[in-house]
């Protein structure tokens, strides 16, 4: 259809301006006709484009769209408003939210640092992890659907190739062939496999390795063949482009295009953090290479990608609770032995439970008691001092197969603390005990843990203290 004129009125909208014409859609700035109904946002419609030359394609995916698009909550989607009728003229009308997608920072002529690029992954990630929260996977990240806000959080856009585990997915129903954008597709998408929440980290990989290197990984085939090549194939390293690149963003671009789902981050949380934490990503061969692997490994991949078969994908709120950002309070004064082994022994059978689980050991510290209980020692010396126990805490924990890292915060408010690094870091299980404050403050000890149970974003387990029966049987008392 032809491009609508600014004026024109839409089933009470009025267009004011074409914003974007692509090949699958217009979309337009658009209001309420009636003052009074006015949302107190601004609004955009998407169109989509049905000419001869568009393929069926186009229809279903709009079609796809006004089926997720309504049920998707947050703040990293916009905020659904009204759609049209589809035999007469479909669209869908949203909110319109101001920034710059990421290809903003492809077009500028010099790379971002490693600190912009992490940056601006660790928002992404975020958003495709609330995305998965909802059982939604988007399977169509590209820098032209990513929109970085002024505030730095990002938002999705354009659901017309997602799948939602409680829908229909339309375009498995209709499509015989990969379905996604070349430069971006998963390899498991190539074989037809969809709602894996790992293809949308693949694509949020590919992403950092452009922004990292100014280059495509695996460039932008155009024939089935150049897409199949990615079930094997192995990128070459970002450093190998761009030297001065450090090596833990090599290590989690590298990570996140791993060709086989189960190699990569098991959620976009884990992403995040590593991102988030770039002094605590545990440097392996990946990033450490500066040049790709040689003809004999490439053969190996190829023959292992022959003989694959694809299992469909887990639901993607079972992949987050299978594999959770664990996170444990861990006391740093005034503690009794039996709370640290109790803490441990709960560490332990929850990481025991969960193969795939992070764990993220925090201590936190009071100003005024750094101030007097450490007088004389450098801030940096007793942030050190912390981790150091924290780490001697954490050293008899069965901890092969995860990941871990090591915190130590500085707040008045311990509870207020441990809640807002639940969730900035999208912790799915915290564990803390019963002197997580100190012995001094035991008569607190009601209200701070049920404060933080309260208010904490995620399930929290209380730890009673308790001893190991060799201590317990060596102090007269029986268990």
């Amino acid at each position: 259809m032809k491009l609508l004129a600014p004026g024109t009125e839409v089933d009470g909208f009025v267009v004011r301006e074409c914003i974007h014409a692509g090949g699958m859609a217009h979309i337009y700035a658009v209001a309420y006709a009636q003052q009074a109904r006015d949302p107190g946002f601004s609004l955009a419609m998407k169109i989509p484009r049905m000419t001869a030359g568009d393929g069926a394609e186009n229809i279903v995916s709009f079609e796809v769209e006004l089926q997720i698009l309504p049920v998707l909550s947050g703040p990293h989607v916009p905020r659904f408003v009204a759609a049209g009728d589809l035999l007469r003229l479909p669209y869908l009308v949203m909110e319109y939210v101001p920034g710059q997608t990421l290809q903003h920072w492809l077009d500028q002529p010099e790379r971002p640092d490693a600190a912009t690029v992490a940056q601006l992954g660790s928002a992404m990630a975020l958003a495709a992890h609330s995305l998965h929260q909802q059982n939604c996977c988007h399977l169509d990240l590209k820098p032209g659907n990513v929109l970085i806000k002024p505030d730095g959080s990002a938002v999705l856009l354009d659901f017309g190739l997602s799948c939602h585990a409680h829908y229909p997915d339309l375009l498995a129903e209709e499509m015989r062939k990969a379905v996604g954008s070349p430069a971006w597709i998963a390899p498991e998408q190539v074989v037809g496999v969809r709602g894996d929440l790992r293809s949308d980290i693949f694509a949020i990989g590919v992403m950092l390795y452009e922004l990292a290197t100014g280059a495509l990984p695996f460039g932008a085939p155009t024939t089935q063949g150049g897409l199949r090549q990615r079930l094997w194939m192995t990128p070459a390293p970002p450093r190998a482009h761009r030297p001065d690149l450090p090596e833990w963003l090599q290590e989690i671009i590298l990570r996140c295009l791993e060709p086989e789902a189960a190699q990569r981050y098991p959620s976009a949380a884990h992403l995040a953090f590593d991102l988030a934490n770039p002094g605590q990503v545990p440097i392996t061969e990946r990033g450490r290479r500066t040049r790709g692997p040689g003809v004999r490994a490439h053969l190996k991949r190829w023959l292992k990608a022959a003989g694959m078969h694809y299992q469909p994908s887990p639901l993607p709120t079972s992949q987050i609770e299978e594999a959770p950002i664990l996170m444990v309070a861990v006391p740093h004064q005034d503690v009794q032995d039996a709370t640290l082994y109790s803490l441990r022994e709960a560490v332990a059978r929850s990481l025991g439970i969960r193969p795939g689980a992070r764990l993220a050991c925090v201590t936190v510290l009071s100003p005024s008691a750094s101030s007097t209980s450490d007088a004389g020692r450098s801030e940096t010396t007793l942030h050190r001092t912390h981790l150091a126990r924290l780490k001697a805490w954490a050293q008899p924990l069965p901890l092969a197969g995860h990941s871990v890292s090591y915190h130590v915060l500085e707040a008045s408010d311990v509870g207020q603390a441990l809640v807002r690094y639940a969730e900035g870091n999208r912790v799915g299980l915290m564990i803390l005990g019963a002197a997580t404050h100190g012995l001094q403050l035991q008569r607190f000890i009601d209200t701070v843990p049920i404060r933080v149970a309260r208010e904490a974003p995620c399930t929290v387990i209380l730890v009673k203290q308790q001893l190991p029966f060799e201590q317990l049987h060596a102090s007269g008392t029986s268990p």
